[in-house]
């Protein structure tokens, strides 16, 4: 008897956005057996505020998990660029029109909001298995039946070796997948060095003093707001409810420049923090200053060259194994979820379940998403750049911009808020494209 595609082995590394939302969007499809790996011993639901733009949106509403998520998020309708020495603004641009243009607004939250809505959609499917506190690695074959090294960090239970029909590498940005796959087909890949760290902040409204009626307003408010100075941003907006205020920095990195490739995060000096923005505006001192000592934390900011290839036989890499991205566009986690919504579907519609027809399927993956994930790579670097600029011409060009923009006239040299960009990011319909091209990119 043949088997049919939901019958198929999945194994998924990693329990990260684009790992959940791979199992989440496989289950859905009606797959029946699906397991994920994950080296931590639960999901944590950690970490700071972030963006949730409408192409996210879309896929986690057909996944049936957006309302949750929804309920805890804050609808952006406007976002401000200030500059950070003296707080006098560059660019307003308001956001209201988006829910009437793409379906969603662009709403922001908190990071373990996302994490744990997609999680707990996986609960509802008894065919998703999850293996926490397992590391895998040693991927020894990527088909026609791809397998690892399963190791418990419990020492007393033996590693075992899992074979699989599929493998999805959603192992992260230091992704053993990916090093074993570049490996076996000999191509070289390497850290692209950003030069860049960031500063991840929440003030909780119980922390900011009664008096402080600026920020005060910023918490209780709709509004995405960016200071930006030379080499330096920070970034800011409401999450959970209107009851955290998160402020997302970045600077040049000095803490990480010697550091080996393996280092991500250090504990920062709220001291040495200060003063890395001490010619920004007394509105930005304070909202530093509320951060409590020992609890400044610095994250590298590292991005891949560009891979040749995401897919080798059955195995795919996804979300940051393959296009980890700076966060200037906000578009890392949404990337991350497209991806696991396009491999759901393409693997959906295999007319057979041979090897050959699922590598065939994950370069429909391939194909769908890659050059679309790269271009926003590039635009994020470059919308940083932008950002940062120090005195000269090209900071002159980007301030008659971002004047003109006052007026109503030309793009946002801050391309999060430039409708054009918009438009690119958000009128895109993964899970559409997908079914729309599946034969012509299969054949």
């Amino acid at each position: 008897m043949t088997k049919s595609p939901q019958d198929l082995q999945i194994a998924i590394l990693g329990a990260g956005m684009g790992g959940l939302t791979c199992a989440l969007a496989l289950a859905q499809e009606g797959f029946k057996n699906i397991d994920i790996y994950e080296y931590a011993s639960d999901l944590g639901f950690v970490g700071a505020g972030i963006q949730l733009a409408p192409n996210m949106a879309r896929v986690l509403d057909r996944l049936g998990v957006w309302k949750g998520i929804e309920a805890e998020a804050v609808n952006i309708e406007e976002t401000s660029v200030r500059v950070g020495a003296t707080d006098s603004e560059l660019a307003h641009v308001e956001l209201q029109y988006i829910k009437d243009t793409y379906g969603y607004p662009h709403m922001v939250g908190h990071r373990s909001s996302l994490s744990n809505g997609l999680y707990q959609g996986c609960l509802r499917y008894p065919n998703i298995k999850f293996h926490f506190s397992t590391s895998a690695g040693n991927v020894d074959s990527f088909g026609p039946r791809p397998s690892f090294t399963a190791t418990p960090r419990d020492s007393s239970q033996a590693p075992y070796r899992v074979e699989a029909d599929v493998l999805l590498g959603a192992d992260g940005i230091k992704s053993n997948t990916r090093v074993a796959m570049m490996d076996k087909l000999g191509i070289q890949t390497g850290v692209k060095d950003t030069n860049q760290a960031a500063y991840r902040i929440m003030i909780h409204k119980d922390q900011i003093k009664e008096d402080d009626t600026e920020l005060l307003e910023l918490i209780n408010g709709n509004k995405v707001t960016r200071w930006i100075g030379e080499k330096r941003h920070i970034i800011a907006y409401p999450v959970s409810n209107n009851t955290i205020y998160n402020l997302s920095t970045v600077q040049p990195d000095t803490n990480f420049a010697a550091a080996t490739n393996a280092t991500y995060t250090t504990r920062g000096s709220k001291k040495t923090m200060l003063e890395v923005f001490g010619d920004f505006c007394p509105m930005v001192q304070r909202m530093l200053n509320y951060v409590p000592e020992g609890e400044v934390c610095e994250w590298k900011l590292r991005v891949h060259e560009p891979l040749e290839t995401w897919v080798h036989e059955s195995t795919a890499l996804v979300g940051d194994a393959c296009h980890p991205t700076l966060p200037h566009l906000a578009q890392g986690a949404a990337q991350a979820i497209e991806d696991g919504a396009v491999i759901a579907i393409a693997l959906s519609l295999l007319p057979d379940t041979t090897p050959a027809s699922i590598a065939k399927a994950l370069k429909v993956y391939e194909k769908v998403r890659k050059d679309r994930a790269y271009a926003l790579v590039d635009l994020a670097a470059a919308s940083g750049r932008a950002l940062h600029l120090g005195d000269g011409a090209a900071k002159e060009e980007r301030d008659k911009q971002f004047a003109a923009l006052k007026k109503g006239n030309g793009p946002v040299p801050d391309k999060w808020a430039d409708a054009d960009v918009q438009k690119i990011i958000y009128g895109f319909d993964c899970q559409e494209e997908t079914r729309e091209k599946f034969n012509e990119y299969f054949a």
